[in-house]
């Protein structure tokens, strides 16, 4: 791929590819080589506290690593998977939430090098949710690795 897909087409392939995100009303708002940004609506992620649900607060944080596939970490037949992510869960959102996260130049580098000659590589992603008025409800710290298959 040689063109940056569009959030709006990140949030269609999402939605396609893992079902859950798109009852979640998960949305790609920032989709860069460096960053990128997902939008949790408050409405179908509303919990019995009339707070964000957990859960959802984990899975819009936890996503922005599978973004990155589709804008700086494109390499054929490979993907960012999972491997642990830690949640520091701070105020509780009554609002929608925005995740946000940033790779360096250098990281991004280093990572496609990598896993083009081990056809793994190790990299840790740090994500912040704001709610509407800005304030940090959550943050995360994710542990990812770039697999060829």
């Amino acid at each position: 791929m040689t063109d940056t897909p569009s959030p709006e087409q990140l949030t269609a392939y999402t939605h396609q590819v893992i079902p859950i995100l798109s009852a979640m009303g998960i949305e790609v708002i920032e989709a860069g080589r460096n960053d990128v940004a997902a939008r949790l609506p408050f409405g179908p992620n509303g919990n019995h506290f009339g707070s964000a649900y957990a859960g959802s607060l984990f899975t819009v944080a936890e996503v922005l690593g599978g973004i990155y596939a589709s804008t700086s970490l494109v390499l054929e037949g490979a993907v960012p998977l999972v491997k642990r992510l830690e949640i520091d869960y701070r105020r509780p959102a009554n609002s929608d939430v925005v995740s946000r996260a940033t790779l360096s130049d250098d990281e991004i580098e280093r990572i496609l090098a990598e896993t083009q000659a081990n056809g793994k590589s190790d990299f840790e992603l740090t994500a912040e949710l704001t709610d509407e008025a800005g304030t940090v409800v959550a943050t995360t710290h994710g542990y990812y690795q770039m697999r060829k298959f």
